[in-house]
């Protein structure tokens, strides 16, 4: 959409929030959602271009100095099942988003909330999910700035990215996000 001097105020009003959906007070508030003007988290980058960026720093970094992790093939082994359980625990949470008719794109609105299959161990289990490839691929490397990174994207995650998404569902949700709050863990 494009601002128009035929449409409304309100409307332009609209198209702007639409436009920018992190205001500077949001920011200066630590990236708190205002839930009155966005109807999604308004996440300040997708979470797996955290990921993604990481990965890629990790082996920028590897590059100019290198760090090796021990040879053997431990390492390699590990990584391939960290791979393989953040594979396999995808498909589940996929579903879980298309039976209950709620878009799995963080930049969009949820119009449920998930609290069954991996969802009742792990309010984050897609980002538990994107961890354990990052870690796998880190260890199949044998990069070990990418695993010394994996603190900092946690960090990243857990402040920026998950607390923004929880501050949206319990303003949307309310009780029934505070219970399931109560009950499941954040990450494990």
């Amino acid at each position: 959409m494009i601002l128009c001097a035929s449409a409304s105020p309100r409307e332009n009003k609209r198209i702007l929030y639409s436009l920018a959906p992190i205001s500077l007070a949001s920011w200066r508030d630590g990236w708190t959602m205002n839930t009155k003007v966005h109807e999604a988290p308004g996440l300040p980058i997708h979470p797996s271009v955290v990921y993604l960026i990481a990965l890629l720093i990790g082996v920028g970094l590897d590059y100019l100095w290198p760090i090796s992790l021990p040879a053997g093939r431990w390492g390699g082994v590990l990584g391939v099942v960290l791979i393989v359980l953040g594979v396999a625990l995808m498909p589940p949470v996929l579903r879980r988003f298309r039976r209950a008719g709620t878009p799995f794109n963080a930049h969009k609105p949820t119009s449920a909330l998930i609290t069954d299959g991996p969802y009742r161990f792990s309010r984050n289990p897609a980002y538990v999910a994107l961890t354990l490839w990052y870690l796998g691929i880190g260890l199949l490397l044998r990069n070990a700035w990418v695993l010394l990174l994996a603190l900092p994207v946690l960090l990243f995650m857990d402040h920026w990215v998950i607390r923004r998404e929880e501050h949206h569902l319990q303003a949307q949700f309310g009780d029934a996000y505070a219970r399931y709050q109560a009950a499941v863990r954040r990450w494990l």
